[in-house]
């Protein structure tokens, strides 16, 4: 997702979320994180490439969308962390300018967090784009049992990024769409080819190595916290290690919760499993061994670094906050800016910060919503599938700009 796409890195962090086909955000996760396994029912396509070409339009006024104090309270603490960013990077939205942003960031930094509703209403403007029907899922930030040095039940390596994966030279390798390079490593004789696999690292192709950062103790949470991103390693003393994306083997991500719908293992009937995190984990559980080989199927690998910061950083580069961030696609909302969301699950209406990306939060109103870590976050993000609306709050005057510029 995503977390941490993950974290953003897209997801983004890059992200588990309800749409577990597998396919978060996330969080935190640049190269192959998507949300969970079940992939959700189609959102209404938008094919203009931007929200400038998509089409926006004016919203309600900001100061009736009914704002909760500690929501907008956190989503100002959140909007302050962004602002440094905010202020200098280019949006690829076509929304906004960098200069956009600056009162309402200068104002931002001493403004009390008890009348947050206020300074968002004072300093804003609500727009919706391409129609605002949303989608949202959610991610988190796991926690699992891990320990730094290897012991007896802890047995699975979380490992650091490979010195041999590279970028092929130029002459070496067809460049990939977008015109970067393939990831892969070059064999002994100095040829390029493909990375090892999740199977083959799972073989034990980068033992001995010297790439062990972690060991975990269950496969299973592992893979999960590989498609986030980011998560805990907490040892037995109650000490932890954080890490996140570090980077990945160059393949494509597959979601295994669609190999299961595909396979009829998802559904109601007898025999079957939900689309959900939970459900998806309890198969896994169940048939062991297939379960293994499914997970195999995604040959996508992830790898870490430690981290000593103050949280999970998303692809805004700054820290995100659980009930506060949110992954979106910055074609179509400028990261660092509000939104606001009214859908159908209460839990995630209200305020978010747009802080993070996802490789499978693409398109005009698909929102990953973070819930930081813990039991509570992990029930919540496994099982968040919301649909309602959606509005980008905007820095007073850029929707007349972009007005007469149509």
């Amino acid at each position: 997702m995503g977390v941490l796409s993950r974290f953003g890195k897209g997801k983004s962090a890059a992200v588990i979320a309800a749409l577990f086909l597998l396919g978060g955000c996330g969080r935190l996760i640049p190269e192959g994180r998507g949300p969970g396994p079940v992939a959700p029912p189609p959102v209404p396509t938008v094919t203009a490439p931007t929200a400038a070409l998509a089409g926006v339009t004016r919203g309600p006024a900001v100061a009736g969308l009914g704002f909760k104090a500690d929501n907008a309270a956190l989503a100002l603490r959140s909007f302050v962390i962004s602002c440094p960013r905010l202020t200098r990077r280019a949006d690829t939205s076509g929304l906004t300018r960098t200069e956009d942003w600056a009162p309402a960031c200068a104002a931002a930094a001493s403004w009390p967090s008890a009348q947050a509703a206020q300074f968002f209403s004072t300093y804003f403007e609500s727009a919706e784009v391409a129609g605002g029907n949303a989608f949202a899922t959610g991610y988190f930030e796991p926690e699992i049992a891990g320990v730094r040095a290897r012991q007896p039940g802890f047995d699975v390596p979380v490992y650091a990024m490979p010195r041999d994966l590279v970028r092929a030279k130029a002459g070496d390798a067809q460049p990939l769409p977008d015109g970067r390079m393939p990831l892969g490593r070059y064999d002994e004789a100095g040829v390029f080819t493909a990375y090892w696999d999740r199977a083959q690292i799972e073989a034990g192709a980068l033992i001995g190595k010297g790439l062990e950062i972690g060991w975990a103790a269950d496969p299973v949470e592992m893979f999960f916290l590989q498609i986030q991103g980011s998560g805990r390693l907490r040892a037995p003393d109650g000490s932890v290690i954080r890490i996140g994306y570090a980077g990945q083997n160059g393949y494509p991500y597959t979601g295994i919760g669609s190999l299961m719908r595909e396979r009829g293992l998802i559904g109601s009937g007898p025999g079957q499993y939900d689309g959900s995190l939970q459900g998806i984990q309890k198969y896994l559980r169940d048939f062991p061994d297939a379960g293994r080989r499914l997970m195999q199927q995604n040959r996508s690998f992830v790898f870490f670094r430690e981290l000593t910061g103050p949280g999970p950083v998303g692809a805004l580069n700054v820290p995100v906050t659980g009930r506060a961030t949110v992954a979106v696609d910055p074609a179509f909302v400028p990261l660092g800016a509000p939104v606001w969301l009214d859908v159908d699950r209460a839990e995630a209406d209200g305020l978010w910060v747009a802080q993070d990306t996802g490789g499978a939060i693409n398109g005009a109103n698909r929102f990953d919503t973070f819930w930081g870590a813990g039991a509570d976050a992990r029930r919540i993000a496994g099982g968040m599938s919301a649909r309602g609306k959606a509005l980008v709050l905007l820095p007073k005057g850029v929707l007349a700009r972009l007005s007469g510029q149509r």
